[in-house]
């Protein structure tokens, strides 16, 4: 979805790098048990693109793809991302259809995008699609009771109906295929999940259900 003019300047705004490097990166890291290499990644959702150059520089990212829903925010991160070794395509796309092929990506990183997102089942089922074998998923996110506070419902633009908690984000991962790594949780607010796709690739799936 679009974010309004509020939530606007809250993700891209001078000190979100910093709130991510310095709070949601090492919550992400307490998740998977360590640091994380991400290999050709894919930021979902990238904003103004900070989280780009924390997958190049913290996590040792060979190349990074990224979109967002919000072409105000792809223009941000185009410009910001000019000319930075590694950065592969910024566009404009929709995380509940990816525009990559199946198994493209070595790792897949969501920094708070996906409760934005109408149908967001939809869109882990599509990073599961777009991850290789053995790929990892590392998603931050914020739940329904923050999302329906009063005070949040007044000034940001949020989808309600279907929203999810931890438990019910945690489910969706599961049911997608995901193997969880860990989990790291602040109240009932958000969560930082790191989770990794099973080993097994479509198409041995695809072979075995011809067999």
């Amino acid at each position: 979805m679009r974010l309004n003019l509020v939530e606007f300047f809250v993700m891209n705004n001078p000190l979100r790098p910093i709130v991510q490097r310095a709070v949601e990166v090492p919550r992400l890291e307490r998740a998977a048990g360590g640091r994380i290499r991400a290999g050709k990644a894919l930021d979902i959702g990238c904003g103004q693109g900070a989280g780009v150059q924390i997958l190049l520089n913290r996590f040792g990212a060979e190349t990074v793809d990224a979109f967002d829903l919000d072409p105000r925010s792809v223009k941000m991160a185009r410009r910001r991302l000019a000319g930075v070794d590694g950065v592969g395509a910024i566009r404009v796309g929709d995380a509940a259809k990816i525009a990559a092929p199946d198994e493209t990506y070595d790792s897949v990183f969501n920094f708070g995008a996906i409760h934005h997102i109408v149908d967001w089942r939809k869109a882990v089922s599509e990073v599961y699609r777009v991850l290789k074998p053995g790929g990892g998923f590392y998603a931050q996110e914020v739940f329904r009771d923050l999302i329906a506070h009063p005070l949040w419902r007044r000034v940001l633009d949020h989808p309600q109906q279907d929203r999810f908690d931890f438990e019910q984000f945690q489910s969706a991962l599961a049911a997608a295929g995901f193997q969880m790594i860990g989990t790291h949780r602040l109240g009932k607010s958000m969560g930082w999940f790191a989770c990794r796709k099973s080993k097994a690739s479509l198409a041995d799936a695809a072979g075995c259900n011809e067999r």
